[in-house]
């Protein structure tokens, strides 16, 4: 009798066990991503006679998600590091600009809403988070870039079935000053900073709202970043001092499908001041279509226009932020990435392909050809010219399973004497063609997965 009595209950406890929704649930997963390199001018144009580049870099991330009434939590620890840098045994070498272990990623977000009401959410979220909106173009996490980039910020999220507002604000220092607020906008180590000027933010706020359409969204993004102030002595050198410099960007993003051909198209404006205290006054438009012949090849043209130059003491150059223009102006990340390229904007017009197989193969080609907005000239280039040059980028794509995928990619740059000249990349005895060839593999597991 004792027997079937605990049958019963233990039969009992596991069928109310089974019927019960989970409260809680914790994801534990990772990321391998090695990218083997051959660089022959990727970047910036490299002097007759100079020796290619190869490498293999390589990102390890550990990711951590933990959800709960009300609470997600989550973190991701990382480490980037090319291969060989550090010595097989014992590091004894590595500088502190090398070290690549950094925390991606550590946030919570908490639901202030009554988590009853369906279809309907009002949320803060705050720590070290990546920021990524639209087609990433003005904000996103730069996956491309091994290291990628986060925020730490504070984030209040509105979402509905169609709507979603998010009001987000940043503040950054360098250490716990006993007075004082100055930042040091370029912090020593292993650090990417946006593409005007090399300087991080010392302060940031942004307003977003997007509205899902039929087949496709639009929103509006005002952002506001503020830099610290400084002067130049003799040497060149930043003296840092109170107070700021801002510079506002604002503007709408739209993208829709209409049967087979889909649209995406943007305009933003930025005023205020730029990290070097100019006046400022630019813009970008960009325009992008594509057509689906079927289900495996699409095909489609864009342009996109980013304005430069200076008039007086103001300027015209438009920043892309904190956006992934890898995505955008070429593979070969001659335009927007890392250094400068000039102060005269850019004309890209292009024609992007995609061709898919159903064994889970994808092949992209792009071609672009570039300009610059405004004519240059330049003492080592006879009169006034305009076009840097014509780049072709073609990448496959294969994925073996959920966690194995493989991408291999080949760009050539066939770039002009303006291009080179001391008015843009300033190389002297360049190579007018530039290659790049390069090979990743990207392994994505989910170790865990538990619910309770």
């Amino acid at each position: 009798m004792k027997n079937t009595i605990a049958k019963l209950s233990l039969s009992t406890f596991i069928c109310c066990t089974a019927l019960t929704p989970a409260l809680s649930q914790l994801t534990i997963s990772g990321q391998l991503r090695t990218r083997s390199e051959l660089k022959d001018g990727q970047g910036t144009l490299l002097s007759k006679g100079a020796q290619p580049a190869s490498f293999t870099s390589q990102r390890t991330r550990l990711n951590l998600d933990y959800k709960m009434d009300r609470l997600e939590f989550g973190l991701s620890l990382q480490d980037v590091r090319v291969w060989g840098q550090d010595v097989s045994t014992i590091n004894r070498t590595t500088t502190a600009n090398n070290n690549g272990l950094k925390l991606q990623q550590a946030w919570a977000d908490i639901l202030l809403s009554n988590p009853d009401v369906k279809n309907k959410s009002f949320s803060l979220k705050i720590g070290r988070q990546e920021l990524s909106y639209d087609d990433q173009r003005l904000l996103g996490a730069l996956d491309w870039l091994q290291q990628g980039r986060s925020h730490d910020a504070a984030l209040l999220k509105y979402q509905d079935a169609s709507w979603m507002v998010n009001l987000g604000a940043a503040e950054n220092q360098n250490k716990e000053n006993a007075s004082g607020t100055i930042y040091v906008s370029t912090p020593p180590g292993n650090y990417t900073a946006n593409t005007n000027g090399g300087a991080m933010y010392k302060s940031l706020q942004f307003f977003y709202a997007g509205k899902k359409l039929k087949k496709g969204a639009a929103s509006f993004l005002f952002l506001a970043d503020q830099f610290n102030k400084y002067e130049l002595d003799n040497a060149d050198t930043k003296n840092y001092e109170n107070g700021g410099w801002g510079r506002m960007t604002t503007g709408l993003y739209f993208n829709n499908s209409f049967d087979n051909l889909n649209m995406t198209a943007s305009a933003y404006y930025q005023f205020g001041n730029n990290p070097i205290g100019q006046k400022l006054s630019a813009g970008l438009l960009s325009l992008y279509t594509n057509y689906n012949f079927n289900k495996k090849f699409s095909l489609g043209p864009g342009a996109d226009y980013t304005s430069g130059g200076n008039s007086g003491n103001t300027s015209h150059n438009f920043d892309p932020l904190y956006g992934t223009p890898h995505k955008f102006w070429g593979s070969m990340d001659y335009f927007y990435v890392a250094s400068p390229f000039g102060i005269n904007g850019l004309l890209d017009y292009y024609l992007k392909a995609t061709y898919k197989t159903a064994n889970k193969f994808i092949l992209s080609g792009g071609l672009h050809q570039f300009n610059s907005a405004k004519e240059i000239s330049s003492y080592d280039v006879n009169g006034r010219k305009k076009n840097f040059g014509t780049e072709t980028d073609l990448t496959g794509n294969y994925q073996l399973n959920k966690a194995i995928g493989f991408e291999a990619g080949y760009s050539h740059f066939f770039a002009t004497p303006l291009l080179a000249s001391s008015s843009v990349k300033n190389v002297a005895n360049a190579s007018l063609n530039a290659n790049w060839v390069y090979l990743m593999i990207n392994i994505t597991p989910d170790f865990l997965t538990y619910k309770y």
